[in-house]
């Protein structure tokens, strides 16, 4: 990591941190720390869900289906990414919510990087219980 390069696996990567690859939350120094974009490699199993709407979004989001079934809820919109390459853009605002109706694989780019919108541990844990 010390020349500014880092390679590694989707898979085996986004198990250490929520699926998140790159963004405000990686450590100082390390390739993948950016305050402009946020990169996930999201798995979820079938039936997986948000545990809350974001709300108040200030970034702006592409999803993108690599597998599966996955259902993007919007304000007065339910948008299903079913073939692979299916793929949803939302903005500044959008208020957003998801569900895996099948097991599914998306890559998520968010930019710029804040802190603020990830779920509380124990809200996450009641979810998938």
């Amino acid at each position: 990591m010390g020349d500014g390069v880092y390679v590694g696996n989707a898979g085996r990567d986004a198990a250490l941190d929520r699926g998140w690859l790159l963004g405000h939350f990686k450590d100082e120094g390390d390739p993948r720390r950016s305050d402009a974009v946020e990169i996930k490699w999201g798995v979820h199993p079938s039936g997986d869900k948000r545990a809350q709407w974001v709300r108040g979004e200030e970034r702006t989001a592409l999803l993108v289906l690599i597998s599966g079934r996955f259902r993007v809820e919007l304000p007065g919109r339910s948008v299903l990414l079913e073939r692979q390459g299916d793929y949803v853009v939302w903005g500044h605002g959008v208020d957003h919510s998801w569900v895996a109706e099948e097991e599914s694989v998306v890559l998520t780019v968010r930019w710029p990087s804040v802190p603020g919108y990830a779920v509380p541990q124990e809200e996450r844990r009641a979810s998938s219980a």
